[in-house]
């Protein structure tokens, strides 16, 4: 497939897996030809939800009727909620009620949540058929939608049942981010800062400069622009790390700033629309950095640095600004049924602007005191 002048593709290398995430604003019009190479029959099941198909799916019916590509789809709730086996179980029947065969293809469409739900269907359904992911959102096309990650939520946690199943391609098209509401984008933007805070500070320090014009709800060509690098940069620091830690034994784990804490408040809130996973992302990442503060492993300068940067452009970044009741211990419970937890220790990825790195062992009085005092700021 050709590039045009306004298409940037970056490519994930994985050996026989690899594949390419293509971005360009308005792909989701012309998507026929960037998915004819990977179809082996001319037909898709489309997995989606409510508002996306609400908002999106007329241009996608669109142009796969416009390339003859057969195309059935399959809707959903919107929602956090539909990440569980109570969806993904009547999702696999209708699948196959639909006739799917191994040669088919199933076309994730929407978030984070379509994107890791449509992922492990397409992992279990016929012992595996192909997929590919056209993220709709600004946090799934920076991060969920790349890498294979699939999976759902259980009452014992996030994520805690999936698998490790890599998309045929990744098709992003900037424009559908102008639908979204403010709070989705501020959600998706913060998986986008934390890519500046693992291991590039050049890249923050340029947030901090554009960051808001990210942000704004408007369609000028400079919020596009902005955007559009940002989303690219974000893919091509996430696909340099799963090439290298497909499976997450090492520096993927990386990718995990912020979630140890903020898995725990998304559990606590039910994982519904109280707390958003960016959200909760964005606190857990001001937690990693006061608790890197109080262990040494960070100035607290650079703590304060990206506090100001998240409230800048909107973002919550303590647990006092949630409306829940709960406590430190509570917290330390659920974050004790992360999925990193190895010998019945709890992986935090701790470290200042740039410098982000594992650990384990981590005094858990200390957590505890960030926790609380997160918990009770202001």
């Amino acid at each position: 497939m050709p590039d045009s002048p306004n298409r940037e593709t970056v490519a994930l290398e994985l050996g026989p897996r690899s594949y390419d995430i293509v971005i360009e604003a308005g792909l989701l019009d012309n998507i026929g030809p960037a998915l004819t190479p990977l179809l082996k029959n001319r037909r898709v099941f489309v997995v989606t939800e409510e508002t996306v198909m609400h908002h999106q799916g007329t241009r996608l019916q669109q142009a796969l009727e416009r390339d003859k590509i057969d195309s059935r789809f399959f809707t959903l709730n919107a929602g956090e909620a539909t990440k569980s086996f109570t969806h993904l179980e009547p999702l696999v029947s209708d699948l196959l009620k639909s006739g799917i065969e191994r040669n088919d293809v199933i076309v994730a469409f929407g978030g984070g949540v379509i994107g890791d739900l449509a992922g492990f269907a397409a992992s279990i359904v016929l012992r595996g058929v192909d997929f590919v992911q056209v993220p709709t959102t600004l946090l799934a096309q920076v991060d969920s939608s790349v890498g294979g990650k699939t999976g759902i939520n259980t009452p014992e946690g996030k994520n805690l049942a999936g698998a490790f199943y890599q998309p045929k391609g990744v098709f992003i098209d900037t424009d559908t981010l102008q639908t979204l509401r403010r709070r989705e984008l501020l959600a998706g933007y913060a998986e986008v800062v934390k890519y500046g805070v693992i291991d590039d500070p050049v890249f923050f320090a340029w947030l901090e400069d554009h960051g808001q014009t990210m942000v704004a709800l408007d369609n000028s060509p400079e919020v596009e622009a902005v955007r559009a690098k940002a989303i690219a940069h974000s893919c091509r620091a996430k696909a340099r790390v799963v090439a290298e830690d497909e499976l997450e034994t090492g520096r993927r784990a990386l990718l995990n700033l912020g979630h140890t804490f903020g898995h725990a408040l998304e559990a606590e809130c039910g994982y519904g629309d109280q707390l958003l996973h960016g959200e909760a992302v964005a606190i857990g990442m001001v937690m990693a950095l006061e608790t890197s503060a109080r262990m040494g492993l960070a100035s607290h300068e650079d703590c304060s640095r990206l506090t100001h940067h998240l409230q800048s452009v909107g973002l919550k970044t303590a647990a006092s600004e949630i409306e829940m009741t709960t406590d430190a211990d509570r917290l330390l419970g659920h974050m004790h049924k992360d999925k990193k937890v190895e010998a019945g220790m709890i992986g935090f990825v701790l470290g200042g602007i740039g410098t982000a790195a594992v650990h384990r062992g981590v005094d858990l009085e200390i957590v505890r005191a960030v926790l609380h005092d997160s918990l009770t700021t202001g």
